[in-house]
């Protein structure tokens, strides 16, 4: 009996070693609660810097058709980006070191190609698409690329982040089919959801 135990002591380290190995499991869940609060944060940014004071469940696809507006909202949208991945690397960090092991490896860089290729395409695609005047299909395209991108990196990660993917791309075909509503779903896919999701990994994994 005594050896069955330490048999199955040995398979689970074992299985957690394999699982070290293929799974970067430092990703902290705070980082993806406090990038939906810069997400919150910029869209408030860019409801006052466009919309206001019209509610933004009207229809005002014509105001982004300006250099001046796209301009605003590229930069609000670029520096929740910075944000964002700034406060995800320094807590991964510390969770990384708190646990003894290395942030830059090959799980990680594995998990950073991943991600990186859905998201160099698609926002290319999406500035293709500001330069030709598709405005109404900006927000979508970056929520359903944005899902694509997490989905690639679950593989190299929790699966909560693949869920998280799922729920962007079926947001953003939703969004995609109402357009004109972009700052609405751009708010609750990286602001809400975000905020969710981050939630439940840091109650899972970083406590």
């Amino acid at each position: 009996m005594k050896q069955i135990q330490e048999y199955e002591k040995d398979i689970a380290s074992i299985r957690n070693m394999m699982e070290r190995s293929s799974k970067f499991i430092s990703l902290s869940g705070l980082s993806g609660v406090l990038s939906g609060i810069y997400a919150l944060a910029g869209a408030t940014v860019a409801y006052f810097t466009i919309h206001y004071p019209i509610s933004p469940v009207h229809f005002r696809q014509y105001s982004l058709q300006t250099p001046e507006a796209l301009s605003k909202l590229v930069l609000i949208a670029t520096l929740v980006l910075a944000a964002s991945i700034t406060t995800g690397l320094w807590l991964s960090h510390k969770k990384a070191k708190k646990h003894g092991e290395k942030l830059w490896n090959s799980t990680s860089k594995s998990l950073v190609f991943n991600m990186a290729v859905p998201l160099v395409s698609g926002g290319i695609f999406i500035l293709i698409m500001l330069y030709t005047g598709h405005f109404g299909l900006a927000a979508p395209a970056c929520l359903i690329f944005y899902g694509l991108a997490l989905i690639q990196a679950s593989v190299n990660t929790v699966d909560e982040v693949r869920y998280l993917g799922f729920s962007e791309i079926i947001l953003g075909l939703i969004s995609a089919s109402v357009p004109g509503y972009g700052l609405i779903f751009w708010t609750i896919g990286f602001g809400v959801l975000h905020i969710i999701y981050g939630g439940i990994m840091y109650n899972k994994y970083d406590k």
